[in-house]
């Protein structure tokens, strides 16, 4: 009987090891939720993606990335106008190499694009916490960055369901892009970058950095980046 024991004892210590879960693991869920309502025009949303593909492959961004404990974010890419109307553009893809990071750009450059009414930041928020609940991997932090070009027209008041992802733990920063034409021809209350700081930006750690216009965008996109997946502290309103 003690002969069976050992036996079995050492059965069981030549089983393999259960599976790793690292492969799973990375230092940022990252959503990129970006307007696109009407009131950005084709040459405006191209410069946009063109934004987003370039400071994504920037070797700045992709040095923040790889620093980081697992040397790896995931970033899914979303798109949200009116209150009806969210798509997922990019799933969920892990970037930690200059080839990964080419490839989740190539993907946005194909995807097609469409334009419809409203603005609603609300929307886009909730859409982009039921992506974030939905990825497939796991990160030590989740931020929803949102950018757009009007204030919230559309669906619940934003402040109400910034304040419920905040509360599950999700950082919201902002990137406000001060177009000079007024959305439905309605002038923004008070100034865009105000409206995010009091309105839509929230969590631990927060901030916005303005885009003072369409052709400025890929440049306050890869400072924003660089700054989020880092994690650096500063200032919110920049």
């Amino acid at each position: 009987m003690r002969r069976r024991s050992l036996l079995v004892a050492s059965g069981a210590a030549m089983l393999p090891a259960a599976p790793s879960r690292a492969e799973d693991s990375v230092d940022l869920l990252l959503v990129l939720a970006v307007d696109v309502s009407r009131s950005i025009d084709d040459d405006e949303a191209r410069l946009q993606r063109e934004g987003y593909r370039s400071a994504v492959t920037d070797a700045r961004v992709l040095e923040a990335i790889q620093s980081g404990m697992m040397g790896s974010i995931a970033v899914a890419y979303v798109e949200w106008a009116g209150s009806d109307y969210q798509r997922l553009v990019v799933p969920w893809t892990r970037i930690g190499s200059p080839m990964e990071a080419q490839a989740w750009a190539a993907e946005l450059e194909k995807a097609p694009r469409v334009a419809l009414s409203w603005t609603s930041i609300s929307g886009g928020l909730d859409f982009s916490m039921r992506i974030l609940l939905e990825s497939p991997f796991e990160g030590t932090r989740r931020v929803i960055d949102v950018s757009g070009d009007g204030v919230n027209n559309s669906g619940l008041p934003v402040e109400q369901v910034r304040d419920r992802l905040v509360a599950q733990g999700v950082t919201i920063n902002g990137l406000p892009i001060m177009n000079d034409r007024p959305t439905f021809g309605r002038p923004s209350p008070i100034p865009l970058d105000q409206y995010y700081r009091d309105s839509v930006i929230g969590g631990e750690g927060a901030f916005l950095i303005a885009a003072e216009d369409f052709a400025s965008f890929g440049n306050a996109v890869r400072r924003k980046l660089v700054r989020e997946i880092a994690g650096r502290t500063g200032p919110r309103f920049g």
